[in-house]
């Protein structure tokens, strides 16, 4: 095992004392082309292009020796400390610390970053990085090769956003490039790169903390949002002071049961069919996911709209007939069909999400939905759901609902 490990992170900056005195006392070095052709670096030290950074701390493991690990950035933020720290490799590990990409965009941008989501892309995690550029409005992506700004942007089709890209950071061929998101395919960028991802709806978010101030990390200023709770009464919501009755399927109860058998969650792309009023779209919004809102009915789009300005939450409304509408949707993580019937069931399936829920009001049309799903690979769960109003002044019955509610979950 190596004697002594000094990874030394590197922002373009001159070379700290410390990082000079492990660098001349090195038998091995590990980094990129740039970093090795520091002249800092020995030259009679053996030198290792950092590819794998599993395979570099096998090898390290193996030396005899002082070894250094030189990196971009923050080697300790999404960095390669994390994987020599692992326990298979047993290496103790000193670190000196540089400005992370990141930070250092924000501020080349002079934007604040307080308030961003932190991703990284690469091509086993881009269209979950997407699906954050979707849900909030300032996200920050660490991108790789075939993981760019490009092919965000090609991604994002039909999602309007500025990218701000920083290319080379910290090097003499430096550049920060400001574009709309529809141009950014159209170029071609170097690596390395940080995306910072801007825009959405201005959402009017009503707040329990004063606007401008800030105090959780990763949330927009004024988080928390002053309605607390989930499965929130439909009058929480835009539409229902317009007099639009809730449809069929869209009570308190059922929303919370298919909240819970989604579990939609951040890097999710959730689709809710036939979204009515807004209320399951807006809440699964509130946990983070990106949501599309699909109705044929052109008000309740609408209303979906305001009730997510209302939340500070982002909301994309599609208005068309599903199935049709369907096929030019990017590919959903979980979706809740909330009308439609069997064909629009078997049209959600084909597209293989995770988890799916609907809801019947007869068993037969239960028994339907549900052989649709199995018939597509999905193991399937019905309940019967029965909530009953109750006005507590005089403790008298005002409303009665009965539904079957089903959730397949992809095998």
């Amino acid at each position: 095992m190596a004697d002594r490990v000094t990874v030394i992170g590197w922002d373009g900056s001159p070379l700290t004392d410390a990082a000079r005195s492990a660098l001349a006392a090195a038998t091995l070095v590990a980094g990129a082309a740039h970093h090795l052709a520091l002249p800092e670096v020995p030259p009679h030290a053996e030198r290792i292009r950092l590819g794998s950074a599993t395979l570099a701390a096998r090898r390290i493991a193996r030396h005899r020796g002082s070894a250094v690990v030189l990196a971009d950035g923050d080697p300790g933020f999404f960095g390669v400390v994390r994987t020599l720290r692992a326990p298979e490799h047993g290496l103790e590990v000193e670190v000196v610390p540089a400005v992370s990409a990141i930070a250092a965009a924000f501020a080349r941008a002079g934007m604040p970053w307080d308030d961003a989501q932190l991703v990284v892309a690469n091509s086993r995690t881009l269209r979950r990085a997407v699906n954050v550029c979707r849900a909030h409005k300032k996200v920050a992506v660490l991108t790789s090769p075939g993981a760019g700004p490009a092919e965000l942007a090609l991604l994002l089709e039909g999602v309007h956003r500025t990218f701000v890209i920083c290319e080379a950071l910290g090097t003499e061929r430096e550049q920060m490039t400001v574009l709309t998101s529809d141009k950014v395919a159209d170029h071609t960028w170097r690596d390395p790169n940080v995306v910072i991802v801007v825009g959405g709806t201005g959402a009017g978010a009503e707040t329990g903390a004063p606007q401008g101030t800030a105090w959780l990390a990763g949330h927009e200023v004024g988080y928390p949002p002053a309605v607390r709770g989930w499965a929130l009464p439909v009058a929480e919501y835009a539409g229902a002071s317009s007099g639009t009755p809730p449809r069929a399927g869209e009570s308190v109860q059922l929303r919370a049961a298919q909240l819970a058998r989604l579990g939609p969650r951040v890097g999710d792309l959730v689709w809710d069919i036939g979204a009515g009023s807004g209320a399951f779209a807006v809440e699964a919004a509130r946990f983070g996911a990106a949501v599309i809102a699909v109705d044929s009915d052109a008000d309740a789009c609408a209303h979906g709209y305001a009730a997510a300005r209302r939340f500070g939450v982002q909301l994309e409304t599609v208005h068309g007939l599903a199935p049709h509408i369907l096929q030019d949707l990017p590919e959903p993580d979980v979706v809740r069909v909330g009308g439609g019937g069997a064909v629009t069931v078997t049209a959600v399936a084909d597209r293989r999400p995770t988890r799916i829920v609907t809801h019947a009001s007869t068993r037969d049309e239960a028994e339907e939905l549900g052989r649709a799903l199995t018939e597509r690979g999905y193991a399937v769960e019905c309940a019967l759901l029965q909530s009953v109003e109750l006005e507590t002044a005089h403790w008298a019955e005002t409303e009665r609902a009965v539904v079957f509610l089903l959730s397949g979950v992809r095998i």
